[in-house]
């Protein structure tokens, strides 16, 4: 896996330079200053990941990674930014990941780690970062529960908590682990593990009580026979 770093102050890129070569195994391609001469650099050079700065003169960080999703190969992205207000905004165009500075080192080796868990064709998400109320938060995947459709917006329910994404929810499905969830109606996605009951419903279809939950998740009938192959019914 290879990367490379843009952000227009010199010691920070130092900084992430020590701990992507001293704490992981990605090489570091090459480092910028300029995001015009990134964006260039990259038209020509693919790389696996980008750790970019969001607050950069010419082109800013959100506005390199707008580009950036009109490539037919899309790099992973980290943001980096001394600012948590812009959180929501990256994770609208799919980052990886979204990390504050002054650095913390043990957010920039759990990154660094998730990062090396992934190859050009899969990526094995063990922990997803959502934002609410300017901050960050850093999940196992495993603690969503269930996520719901909300016009233009995905609500993201654990089992004390919600979060808000603004995202379809074909969008957001496509950061979770196929595995493990499952898109049981257009409005909802449910995680198979915490499936506790299934409650046989009109026309043929199901009802899903989750553990700890009073919520109860709908399955739709085109998608219930890839359900009970699921479920080995």
């Amino acid at each position: 896996m290879n990367c490379i770093i843009v952000d227009d102050e010199y010691p920070s890129i130092q900084e992430l330079s020590y701990f992507i070569t001293n704490f992981s195994s990605i090489k570091i391609l090459n480092t910028f200053d300029d995001s015009i001469k990134a964006l260039e650099y990259l038209q020509s050079q693919y790389v696996d990941v980008i750790f970019l700065d969001i607050n950069m003169p010419k082109l800013d960080g959100l506005s390199l990674s707008r580009v950036l999703k009109t490539f037919k190969a899309k790099p992973l992205l980290v943001f980096i930014s001394a600012y948590s207000e812009h959180a929501i905004e990256a994770f609208e165009v799919s980052a990886f990941d979204y990390i504050l500075k002054p650095y913390s080192e043990k957010r920039i080796k759990d990154t660094l780690q998730r990062l090396e868990s992934c190859t050009s064709t899969k990526c094995s998400y063990n922990k997803i970062t959502l934002g609410k109320n300017n901050k960050l938060y850093v999940l196992n995947i495993n603690d969503i529960y269930y996520c719901e459709a909300n016009e233009h917006e995905v609500l993201v329910y654990t089992k004390d908590d919600q979060f808000i994404v603004s995202s379809s929810i074909s969008d957001f499905y496509k950061k979770l682990p196929q595995d493990n969830f499952f898109r049981s109606h257009r409005s909802y996605i449910v995680n198979l593990d915490k499936i506790i009951e299934i409650i046989p419903w009109f026309n043929n279809t199901y009802m899903l009580k989750l553990q700890g939950l009073n919520s109860e998740i709908p399955v739709s009938r085109q998608n219930i026979l890839l359900f009970k192959k699921l479920m080995g019914i």
